[in-house]
């Protein structure tokens, strides 16, 4: 029988500023209800992979496949109406903006009516926020546990709760593939538990397909599926988590002589 079509798939990605090249002949298959990390030192390339993904940046050679359609040239806005949405490394929310208005923002592309409508918040705009925001409330607000925080304003929420609202914010776009760039980064021991427990909780409810970038070896070797792992812009290896963490030149890369394999 044929194999099943990848759902995002890259091609032999080139990204180049100038004389360096961020990303260098890069090829990844990620299926759908994948769970896949992507792994690699500082510089390695990983976030520029993303960009590329989201439309923030073009290769300049190579290509990108969405559900068997080439997406390489497509603007960001289009790759959010695909459905695809994002976290970032650096929290990138409206700080002045209360928890549930950030989240809101990621639901735009759901909205249908006219410019006018909205803005004198009428008829067909009314009803259509009414139900967006119930929809945010039932599936995201309380997915995530943000209730008593909804109201609040998000510059003055700590590190860990904002990560979650950004989180919150990714969803509301309702992915098909989810892009979570470093959702951990900078948590404590609490915090990180938190965020791996949401995670996989959101993964089995809205049954998506998340693609993760992830400092923290224990968070990747517990929860993903696949791992690839960069170095200085290449792909050096790609597989199951316990086969990527016994490769020598992942182990002389990344991992260090004294990373112990469980």
């Amino acid at each position: 029988m044929p194999s099943t079509p990848s759902l995002l798939t890259l091609e032999g990605l080139w990204l180049n500023f100038g004389g360096v090249a961020a990303l260098a002949g890069v090829s990844l298959e990620v299926n759908a209800n994948d769970l896949f990390a992507i792994i690699g030192p500082n510089g390695a390339g990983k976030t520029s992979i993303f960009n590329c993904i989201s439309g923030i940046y073009t290769p300049t050679r190579g290509r990108i496949l969405f559900d068997g359609q080439d997406i390489t040239h497509w603007k960001p806005h289009q790759r959010a109406q695909l459905r695809i949405g994002r976290t970032f490394q650096n929290i990138a929310l409206f700080k002045g903006m209360t928890v549930l208005d950030n989240v809101k923002i990621g639901r735009h592309i759901h909205l249908h009516s006219g410019v006018l409508a909205c803005a004198l918040y009428y008829g067909k705009a009314a009803r259509e926020e009414l139900a967006h925001r119930a929809t945010i409330e039932r599936e995201i607000i309380d997915l995530l546990e943000l209730q008593d925080i909804r109201n609040k304003i998000v510059g003055t929420l700590p590190y860990g709760l904002q990560k979650r609202v950004e989180l919150a914010r990714a969803l509301a776009l309702d992915p098909v593939v989810l892009l979570l760039d470093e959702p951990t980064a900078g948590m404590n021991a609490e915090e990180t538990d938190d965020m791996v427990r949401f995670i996989l909780y959101i993964k089995q409810v809205k049954r998506l397909t998340a693609v993760m970038i992830e400092h923290d070896m224990g968070v990747v070797m517990d929860i993903s599926n696949r791992v690839a792992v960069l170095d200085f812009g290449q792909k050096i290896a790609e597989g199951a988590p316990l086969q990527v963490q016994k490769d020598p030149a992942v182990i002389k890369a990344y991992l260090g002589e004294d990373f112990e394999v469980a």
